[in-house]
């Protein structure tokens, strides 16, 4: 039998010489080599490599009496793949036995994690391959409901990419996906395209200043947060307490009522200037701090957003105040009630 190996010969191509000696072979089965040269027009030695070749890949077979005997090339195939085929075979056979293995241990490891849930309320996974084998797991095990809190500038794009898959799992098992950003994250294109495409699978994004640290929250049931929020590459803390969990839900939901839609840009605001009692989320932001007497740069830093942006909402909002600076801006919003609670929508 012809070894595996050998088929690795077949990766070059089968070059003139050697095809027109085998046709040569063909036809004239008895020819020495020298003779089959003469018809080739070749030397004897490219004869004798070509016919080389050819044995190895089984077109050309030793004739009892001596030489070669032509092999049709389907013949040829079948004697040469045969092993590869057995091997082929022998390794889904394999592949199978071990798939059968490893989803036997499905129960012990649901048993396994329900004690884990049940008997510790804080965990510690540290090291990046093992954080995101755990998000992995608990992200393919929710149910009801994922939260995100994503503060800071624009997500890393390869945690995106990681993500993006398993949120698209998630919102396709009709599970509900919230996300909430900081106004600087509109600005990052990636990103953008990131959100339009889970937000067309059904998840909700949406955008306010300042978020207090990074969290995704599972069914309300686990929370994942830094373990050190000046250190991502510390790891996480795994939260199971119900009395924390209790918290860090009203907390997202404290800051998911006070955002405004991640697709609405700032441009729109124009839908709040009916009514001078109604103020939308970065209007509202910007307007605290100015009244905190802030400059735009400080309130650009505060909020993560670009020092043009605030002079145009800036600009905007003493427009509307029509006040001719930023004291005179302060008073008027003040008297108007815009600096109060019932004045946020």
């Amino acid at each position: 039998m012809r070894d595996i190996g050998d088929i690795d010969e077949i990766d070059d191509e089968i070059d003139g010489v050697t095809l027109r000696v085998y046709q040569l072979r063909v036809t004239h089965p008895t020819d020495r080599v020298s003779q089959l040269a003469v018809r080739a027009g070749v030397t004897p030695a490219d004869v004798s490599r070509a016919e080389q070749r050819l044995s190895v890949l089984g077109l050309l077979q030793p004739s009892p009496g001596g030489g070669w005997v032509a092999i049709s090339p389907e013949s040829a195939a079948e004697s040469l793949l045969a092993p590869m085929e057995q091997d082929i075979l022998r390794r889904r056979i394999a592949m199978a036995a071990t798939r059968e293995q490893m989803h036997a241990l499905s129960g012990d490891y649901l048993e396994a994690r329900s004690l884990r849930s049940a008997t510790s309320s804080i965990e510690i996974v540290s090291d990046l391959g093992n954080v995101r084998s755990v998000i992995d797991d608990l992200a393919r095990n929710c149910t009801s409901s994922v939260e995100v809190l994503s503060p800071g500038g624009a997500p890393n794009e390869e945690a995106m990419r990681a993500a993006l898959p398993l949120d698209l799992d998630v919102l396709g098992r009709g599970v509900r996906l919230r996300m909430l950003l900081q106004y600087s994250a509109r600005g990052h294109r990636a990103t953008a395209q990131y959100v339009e495409t889970i937000v067309r699978a059904g998840a909700e994004v949406r955008c306010t200043s300042v978020l207090p640290s990074r969290m995704l929250l599972y069914d309300g049931a686990c929370a994942v947060l830094p373990f050190d929020p000046g250190n991502t590459g510390r790891g996480v803390a795994l939260i199971r307490d119900s009395a924390v969990l209790g918290f860090l839900g009203q907390l997202f939901a404290h800051y998911w009522e006070e955002a405004e839609d991640y697709l609405e840009e700032e441009a729109a605001a124009g839908a709040g200037e009916a009514s001078d009692a109604v103020l939308r989320g970065l209007e509202r932001d910007v307007l605290l701090l100015m009244a905190a007497g802030k400059t735009n740069e400080a309130i650009a830093g505060q909020l993560g957003i670009s020092q043009r942006s605030v002079s145009r909402l800036v600009g905007r909002l003493m427009e509307r105040l029509d006040a001719t600076n930023r004291f005179q801006a302060g008073a008027r919003a003040a008297q108007r009630g815009w600096l109060a609670p019932a004045a946020w929508p």
